[in-house]
């Protein structure tokens, strides 16, 4: 179909541009919501709701893709690429050299605002890397809904990377990942952290990634036997997830400087216990206090819950989400009545282990869920949420798969 799709917009191949396809999943985090850009732990999985690209390779640099969801096509040439609003561009690519191309690029190779610009600064990201990335024509397509947290722009920046380089994992997983971070931070202008990346390029099979976002130092650790990962989409969209993010970040920052007065050298809001920050929290205004606490607390549980998952200790699991729920609504302040209904619907079902909020701002719970409760929760999803809300919720009984690569096209 993607093949059929890319013949269609960009017409036949000739003899040597054989059609490659490489997908990229979205991530859910089990838990650890607001610890990775405060170099903490996070522990996602990545998910079968994912991105692909159908491409063939060109001989030029000229990359163009369309999206099969939006009909909206995008192209740029590669030596063009001035990055966006974070970093300014260098006196010498200030008025880079811009080829005529067969669609528009992008107004002197900078972001337009669109989606095809996580293409792009996938591809500005790999040239600064000085990696060998070659133009293509390609189809994106995703199943991966947009909005609701669960990592559809890093999808496309490493299904991207990808495609660039040629379809093949010449990177490892760390490095793919860091790649895909700095296209979306420096190139996009969305300060992110590195999770939803390093989830989309080394997931594994069935298990969970407990990450060190500071060290980058990776385990894998498996769901407890007869546990199954759900995600519920509220259908709610908030404020976009990128700015939210870049309110909650600013406001760590603004904490760990404020601290840093008793704590000389502190870099971050992961190196701080909880001991501590009762101490001092009178150093810092009551929202900013609210917020260190919940990523001190939240990384504590990053932690319990890979113990408790390892132990299959389901109620520890139960406790630790319904603490990360609560702390993400009233100390994070990233909820909303969406999502604390559908958390509340969750629970009722039993076999439903542990509910809560994630990816907030986004509109997604996760839920660890008993494989014969599924139905049941689907249900209640379809019957509750949707009367008591006036939305229509999704629910997705997820795959826990491997990270991003290439697919045959035998």
């Amino acid at each position: 179909m993607l093949t059929t799709a890319l013949e269609a917009e960009y017409g036949p191949a000739a003899d040597s541009a054989r059609v490659e396809i490489v997908r990229a999943p979205g991530r859910v985090n089990l838990i650890g919501d607001g610890t990775d850009y405060n170099d903490g732990f996070v522990l996602p999985v990545a998910v079968e709701l994912e991105t692909w690209i159908a491409f063939r390779r060109r001989q030029d640099g000229l990359v163009r893709v369309a999206s099969r969801q939006s009909r909206e096509a995008g192209s740029f040439w590669i030596d063009s690429l001035v990055p966006g609003s974070l970093v300014a561009a260098p006196a010498a690519a200030a008025a880079p050299r811009v080829r005529a191309a067969s669609a528009p690029a992008s107004a002197a190779g900078r972001p337009s605002g669109g989606w095809s610009d996580y293409v792009a600064g996938a591809a500005w990201s790999l040239r600064e890397a000085s990696l060998p990335i070659r133009g293509f024509d390609g189809i994106v397509d995703t199943t991966i809904p947009i909005g609701a947290g669960l990592s559809s722009a890093a999808a496309l920046e490493v299904a991207s990377a990808l495609a660039l380089l040629g379809g093949e994992r010449i990177l490892a997983a760390p490095a793919l990942a860091a790649l895909a971070q700095r296209a979306e931070r420096d190139y996009v202008g969305v300060d992110c952290g590195i999770v939803d990346q390093f989830a989309s390029a080394a997931g594994r099979e069935g298990q969970a990634l407990l990450l060190d976002c500071r060290s980058l130092d990776a385990q894998y650790v498996p769901l407890p036997f007869g546990v199954s990962v759900v995600v519920c989409d509220t259908g709610k969209r908030h404020e976009p997830q990128a700015s939210g993010n870049h309110v909650r970040r600013a406001e760590c920052a603004r904490a760990v400087a404020l601290l840093s007065e008793r704590m000389p050298g502190l870099c971050s809001l992961r190196d701080l216990d909880a001991a501590f920050l009762r101490r001092h929290r009178a150093l810092l205004p009551e929202n900013l206090a609210r917020r260190a606490e919940h990523v001190v607390s939240e990384n504590a549980r990053v932690g319990a819950t890979a113990a408790a998952m390892e132990a299959g200790d389901l109620s520890e699991l139960c406790r630790l989400f319904d603490e990360s729920h609560v702390s993400l609504r009233e100390r994070y302040e990233v909820g909303s009545p969406a999502l604390d209904v559908m958390v509340d619907v969750a629970r009722a079902i039993p076999g439903v282990v542990a509910s809560r909020m994630t990816g907030g701002p986004g509109g997604c719970t996760v839920n660890l869920v008993l494989a014969d409760a599924v139905p049941a929760l689907q249900a209640a999803v379809s019957r509750e949420y949707d009367r008591r809300t006036g939305l229509r919720g999704r629910v997705y009984a997820v795959a826990i798969v491997d990270g991003a690569g290439p697919l045959a096209t035998d």
